[in-house]
């Protein structure tokens, strides 16, 4: 894969269970190759990953600060994305195509990027990459709405503390 991205240099972490090792290690590449520094938190190739865990891994570097980013990748990209949101400050989204890659950015300031290898080339996967990173939130009449998700997160928060 060639990278062609124009993206700012940004920290991303990312993760993979058992189905997807081989699309994680040729989008690492392909991140590393433009210029993006890659916390790649496996799942080692052999052993078996479930979902739920890697997910966590990456949205806990990104809602910690360690990285601005994250990319999840499972057979479809679902489970990743609904465990990845579970974690306070993840807005996770399964990429299915271009104009979600931007859109997602654009609109809800997504922070995870999940896609489904059984679905999508790793060259799809990366030029979906490239835009996500790209693409920057445009504020504006969509920043009420994503406060919204936020507050709703945190009240949802709160209210299993009890």
């Amino acid at each position: 894969m060639s990278s062609d991205s124009q993206a700012a240099p940004h920290r991303i972490a990312i993760a993979t269970d058992h189905a997807a090792v081989d699309e994680r290690l040729q989008l690492a590449d392909h991140l590393r190759n433009a210029g993006h520094e890659v916390l790649d938190l496996g799942c080692a190739a052999g052993s078996p990953c479930d979902y739920p865990d890697q997910a966590e891994l990456v949205a806990r570097a990104v809602a910690d600060g360690t990285t601005e980013f994250g990319v999840l990748i499972c057979g479809t990209g679902i489970g990743v994305a609904m465990a990845a949101c579970k974690v306070d400050g993840i807005r996770a989204a399964t990429l299915g195509g271009e104009y979600a890659a931007e859109m997602t950015r654009r609109h809800n300031d997504a922070n995870v990027a999940c896609f489904g290898a059984r679905i999508h080339s790793a060259y799809a996967m990366a030029r979906m990459l490239d835009i996500f990173l790209e693409t920057p939130f445009d504020g504006g009449r969509h920043a009420p709405r994503v406060a919204k998700i936020t507050a709703l997160e945190s009240e949802l928060s709160k209210s299993d503390a009890k």
